[in-house]
Parts: structure tokens; sequence; C-alpha cells
């Protein structure tokens, strides 16, 4: 609802888009700086402060709505996101490997995207209500209590490192891991490809905000682009609980969602059932995504996993941005349709990467 609060506040869509850049430049500015300090510190209390900067932008905006508070909020809100991207990959793996457990973790990471895609659904459900029963004040207040749940629940992650509370006497400086991240990002075979169809792949998140185009592109009425655009959501959902399941086919999935996400655009230029196929390759998408994830993963030695996952996370906040831009640009001579299909492109580079590359197994590095 933060828009429509945004607006009701009395912005401009111009004032409310600087409020989504500033988002989004905030969280790219701190990705990596983030990722350093998960390896040196504790990746459970970044996790525990994430979600509690985004509960004070929260708080902002709930208490002293306007602009400067917006723009406070968002920059909390972007740090929050930056401190949880590569600190839970990272802790998330370590445990599972420490428990015997390495293999499960596409599984459960795609299966908590899931759910988290599901709870935004049910929240989206009821803030509505929440709004007519009391107003901003209300939906400001829950969201700030889930976030100090979130964070609660986020102390309850074992950690088998990083939580004296600082880094070792024989550990280097921020300087010098970012150093030998890079390094390792660089030379360890596979893990340059890998960030890089990792990045495509979350980037591909971004093309959601265009979904809701894309339905009302079909020709349906106004009240039934709400279901399109979640059929499409609930196609992700599932591409997230079935993460782990059939990873040898996960060099072809890029290509595939590609294919049906061109499909799906091309046959939604005049009829909605082509938003079937786009939400197939949503599904798919999420699903590589867990499996690009898991491999990456693999390949990492642990004292500067959160790191170099963090330079993911710095991939695919430029890829959104990238194709925020193209779609400004192309949307002066095309429509949803063509775009959506054209934006499939850089999913089929993604597929040869993999296919082509043949990346090496060999064991894991500690």
């Amino acid at each position: 609802m933060y828009a429509v609060l945004f607006a009701d506040s009395g912005l401009s869509e111009a004032g409310i888009s600087s409020l989504f850049a500033l988002w989004s430049l905030t969280a790219f500015a701190l990705e990596v700086p983030s990722g350093v300090w998960a390896d040196r510190f504790s990746r459970r209390a970044l996790l525990f402060a994430a979600p509690l900067l985004a509960g004070a932008g929260f708080a902002l905006w709930t208490y002293q709505p306007g602009y400067a508070s917006f723009a406070a909020g968002f920059v909390l809100w972007g740090a929050g996101t930056a401190l949880r991207s590569g600190a839970l990959q990272a802790l998330v793996h370590e445990g599972l490997t420490a428990a015997g457990a390495g293999g499960a973790y596409a599984r459960l990471i795609g299966r908590s995207q899931a759910v988290g895609t599901t709870a935004a659904l049910a929240a989206t459900a009821l803030a509505g209500p929440l709004l007519g029963a009391g107003g901003y004040r209300a939906v400001g207040l829950a969201s700030i209590a889930v976030t100090v749940l979130t964070a609660l629940a986020a102390l309850r992650l074992p950690e088998r490192r990083g939580g004296h509370g600082g880094p070792a006497q024989d550990e280097p400086g921020d300087g010098g891991l970012l150093r030998e991240a890079l390094a390792e990002a660089r030379h360890t075979p596979g893990v340059a490809w890998m960030l890089a169809v990792v990045s495509l792949l979350a980037g591909a998140a971004a093309l959601d905000e265009y979904v809701p185009l894309l339905a009302r592109a079909t020709g349906v009425g106004a009240s039934l682009v709400p279901l399109l655009v979640l059929l499409v959501t609930a196609g992700a959902t599932a591409g997230g609980w079935l993460a782990g399941r059939g990873m040898r086919w996960a060099p072809a999935a890029p290509a595939a969602a590609a294919l049906c996400l061109a499909a799906g655009a091309g046959t939604a230029s005049g009829h909605p059932a082509g938003l079937v196929a786009v939400a197939v390759a949503f599904g798919v998408f999420d699903w590589a995504g867990a499996a690009a994830d898991a491999r990456l993963q693999e390949l990492l030695g642990d004292r500067t996993r959160a790191t170099v996952t963090s330079l993911a996370g710095l991939g695919s906040e430029a890829a959104a941005l990238l194709l925020f831009g193209f779609w400004a640009l192309g949307s002066r001579w095309a429509g949803p349709a063509p775009l959506f299909a054209l934006a499939g492109l850089p999913f089929l580079v993604a597929a040869l990467f993999l296919w082509w590359r043949n990346i090496p197994r060999g064991p894991r590095r500690q």
C-alpha cells in the first residue's frame, strides 16, 4: 500500500519514481560491502538487523508521512535488503553442509521463496480490510510488527562461525577480503559464469512489474487484470515449490523459459490464454534460479561465500536497471507483448553459458 500512501500524501508520479530509484540505488551501493561484513562478522546478526531497518523505515512512514520520511525509509529498507542478500544464502548453505544435508540447499531455498511469495499474496489480500478498519496507521503498525517477528526468527538460525561478534585476528580486513572474493570469482572454474547466470535469472524478477501491463494488453476488462496477474504469481510460486527436483534439466531451463515467455507474450497480444505460458515461464525462472544458486554455492569456499554471492545480487540489480531502461526506450515503439518476448533473449544466453561451458563438478571447497 505504500505507493497509495505516497500518492495520498501529495506526491506526484515523478516524486514516487524518485523514491523507487533511491531504494534501488541504496541496495546497489551496499550490496558488496554488506557481503564483506557477512563474511567478517556474524551472518546471523546481519539477518537480525535487516528487517529491523525496514521496520524503522515503516515507522517513519506511519508517524511522519512526507517526502523526507519516505526517502529516509527507502534508504533504510534498501540497506536492510543489502544486509540480507548474500548473508542468507551463505548461512543456509553453511548450516546444511554442517548437518550433512548440503544437497537440500536448492529445495530449501526455493521453497523459502515460494513461502515468501505466498505470504505476500496473503498480505495483499489482508491489506484492504486492514486499511478500511484502521487506515494507514493500522497497516503501518502491522508491517512494523512483522519485521520484528522476522528479526526474532533470524536469531533462531544456527551459525557455526562469526558469532563471536568480530573477525579473527588472522582474517584480512574489508579490503583484503574483497580482493580475495574477487580473485575467487575470477579464478575458480565456473564461478564467473554462474555469477552471470544467477544475476540474469534474479534480474528476471523485475519483469513482474510489467505483468499488469501485459495482462491489460490482452483486452480483458480492468476487473480481470488482477486475476491474470495472480495466475503469473501462482506460476512463480509453483516453480519455487518444485526447486531441487529434476536438476539435470537446469542447463536447458532458461532457454525453455525464454521460449515460453515469447510464445505466451505473443499469444497474449490477442488472447488472455497467453498468460498461462507466461506463468510457466516465471515458474521455470524461479526453479532455475534456485538451481543456479545451489550450483554457485557448491563452487564457493565458506571464507568469502557471502561476499561472492553479493556480487550476484549486484548483478541482478544491474540487470533490473537495464530492463527498466530497455522498457522505457522500447515502449516508445512497441507494446508490452513484443517487449516481453525480446526480454527473453538474455535467458537464452544464460542457457548457452550453462550448456556449452560444461562447468566442472570438482569437490566442494571449504
